[in-house]
């Protein structure tokens, strides 16, 4: 997962705004931040913000317009890297991928080596972060990319990955959205361990029977989904 992707590029071509808060959009009453540095993040800016209350809230905050052709060209640059690891390569968005990295290990090492592979050359070959999660199934593995952030490197093993689900609040389940957590959080559950512990009948009656059983499947570290690389990119 490419870190503050659109910025990150801008950064790249711009290396005079290193260190200063930076957002991606342009500086209208009528914008919205695209993608927004960590810098500004410190002051509470964030992408889908109107512009003009990121600007509010950062009196130094520097707006990039933005070039969507320097990050569809960034992003062929990644995605190359990550298919010389491995055809099985499943896009979602042009920041972010899941790789099936099982049939590189003889090659390049374990995963974790494998993931700091691909973190070194992006980082020396397009001067861009990124933070990779290592995990058995592909919901274990995007959590702990997000945990990770930013460029950052998380190894989640198949034997702790309860251990790193369970403490974690509700709301980092894919799925659980603002309504679908009141729901929860009204039956007393707060964290991932107690929709696991929850019996699936409980789960069901609340949510409905396909949320209910997967929230219950993923709190318990099963998602059978398989790496698909013929899927087309999710969004732009």
């Amino acid at each position: 997962d490419m870190d503050a992707f659109y910025a990150s590029v801008e950064l790249r071509r711009h290396p005079e705004l290193a260190g200063l808060p930076v957002v991606v959009g342009h500086p209208g009453s009528r914008s919205v931040v695209l993608a927004a540095t960590y810098e500004a993040r410190a002051f509470g800016v964030h992408s889908a913000m109107p512009m003009m209350q990121a600007m509010r809230r950062c009196a130094g905050l520097v707006a990039v317009p933005p070039d969507h052709a320097a990050y569809a060209e960034a992003s062929r640059e990644v995605m190359a890297v990550l298919r010389a690891v491995t055809p099985e390569v499943e896009p979602l968005s042009l920041d972010e991928a899941f790789l099936d990295v099982s049939g590189a290990v003889r090659r390049l090492g374990s995963p974790r080596e494998i993931a700091s592979h691909i973190r070194s050359r992006i980082r020396d070959e397009q001067q861009l972060p990124c933070s990779i999660g290592v995990a058995s199934t592909k919901f274990v593995a995007k959590l702990a990319s997000a945990r990770s952030k930013p460029d950052g490197l998380l190894v989640i093993p198949r034997e702790s990955v309860l251990a790193f689900l369970h403490p974690l609040p509700i709301g980092a389940l894919w799925g659980v959205g603002d309504k679908t957590e009141a729901a929860l959080t009204a039956i007393g559950l707060h964290k991932i361990g107690d929709i696991a512990a929850t019996p699936v009948s409980t789960l069901v009656h609340t949510l409905g029977k396909a949320a209910g059983m997967q929230l219950h499947a993923l709190a318990n570290g099963q998602d059978p989904r398989r790496v698909s690389p013929d899927e087309p990119d999710r969004s732009i």
